[in-house]
């Protein structure tokens, strides 16, 4: 059988509209209650990479929220809410997000991704270890939101890379360190997913960022929810949308490698809009390229810091997290140059 990705048209995030969305992109994959049961503890695994109002697309939106967050209410499920962000704590980022203010509106209550515990994968092809959020083991089932994004090491961030969020805090921040090749670094996200295994992957993709993402890019405007049970065939999907082969992002092509979906496009069935409608042939994607590793002269952090090419693992978490989007990557003009003489 085909992998079903269901692809809607929404102009705008006005919650009629997205509600309508909602709803029509989930009854088209079989309806609420194909994915949860009453009395079930289900979290919706949101993108919460940072405290950011959302009209900077950095998050999954709070409308998008709401409409999934109040299909499955009615369902029966008792619906909870979170994510690690890279930095603060999950509430503050929430409340500035205007997801918490959502959740507090509808009761909906914020899953512990503060603490953890570490568990044993031994289906594991990178990692067999992971320290997840109690949140994510504690409940009966996940619903992943990802927000569509370009991203600094693997171009693009999407259902799979969402699961990162679900290991607590700072750890994330080891795994940058210990796999700063982008293959290593997919194989391992891929692991998470298939531990993780959300029940259903719902892609954020009304205004998308291009550029200098997941955090200092810009929004654009892709006008699109996406649904699926295969996070690679949605990917894949959402790849072709924005001109980006997919075949270039790791996590697309290591899923498909370890059995975690599709990304041909005839094992693919998309219904509702057709995928030409969606194409956008000058959507911004950065290639990663070699950045320069943050280093204070001699220790003294009260004067600005330099880049030491010898040190740089290529993790991009400084242009990841930046709260300025100061650091961009690019090639240096010398080397544009000299490529073409």
């Amino acid at each position: 059988m085909k992998s079903k990705v269901a692809l809607i048209y929404c102009s705008s995030y006005d919650l009629s509209e997205v509600r309508a969305a909602v709803s029509t992109g989930i009854e088209l994959l079989g309806g609420a209650g194909k994915f949860v049961r009453p009395g079930e503890i289900i979290v919706l695994k949101v993108n919460l990479l940072v405290g950011e109002a959302p009209e900077k697309c950095v998050n999954t939106h709070p409308a998008v929220f709401k409409a999934v967050a109040e299909l499955f209410v009615a369902e029966g499920a008792i619906i909870k809410y979170g994510d690690s962000p890279g930095f603060g704590s999950t509430l503050a980022a929430a409340r500035k997000s205007g997801i918490a203010g959502v959740a507090d509106e509808l009761n909906i209550e914020l899953a512990d991704f503060k603490d953890g515990r570490e568990v044993f994968y031994e289906e594991g092809i990178q990692n067999k270890k992971f320290f997840i959020a109690n949140g994510i083991l504690d409940s009966d089932g996940v619903i992943s939101m990802p927000k569509l994004k370009t991203h600094a090491l693997e171009r693009f961030t999407g259902s799979i890379k969402n699961q990162f969020g679900c290991i607590v805090g700072m750890r994330k921040g080891e795994f940058h360190v210990k796999l700063p090749d982008p293959t290593d670094f997919a194989n391992m996200l891929v692991d998470l997913n298939n531990f993780v295994k959300p029940r259903l992957y719902i892609l954020d993709g009304i205004i998308a960022m291009e550029g200098n993402g997941p955090r200092g890019g810009t929004p654009r405007p892709m006008n699109a929810l996406l649904f699926s049970t295969d996070p690679v065939a949605l990917d894949a999907t959402a790849c072709r949308m924005i001109n980006l082969e997919p075949l270039f992002v790791p996590t697309t092509l290591i899923g498909a490698q370890t059995g975690s979906g599709t990304y041909l496009e005839e094992e693919i069935e998309i219904v509702g809009e057709p995928l030409n409608r969606f194409i956008c042939k000058d959507f911004n994607v950065e290639r990663p390229v070699e950045g320069k590793a943050v280093n204070w002269f001699e220790g003294n952090h009260s004067i600005p810091p330099v880049y030491d090419y010898k040190k740089c693992i290529r993790c991009y978490c400084c242009q990841e997290m930046c709260p300025e989007s100061a650091i961009i990557l690019k090639v240096p003009v010398l080397i544009k140059v000299g490529k073409i003489f």
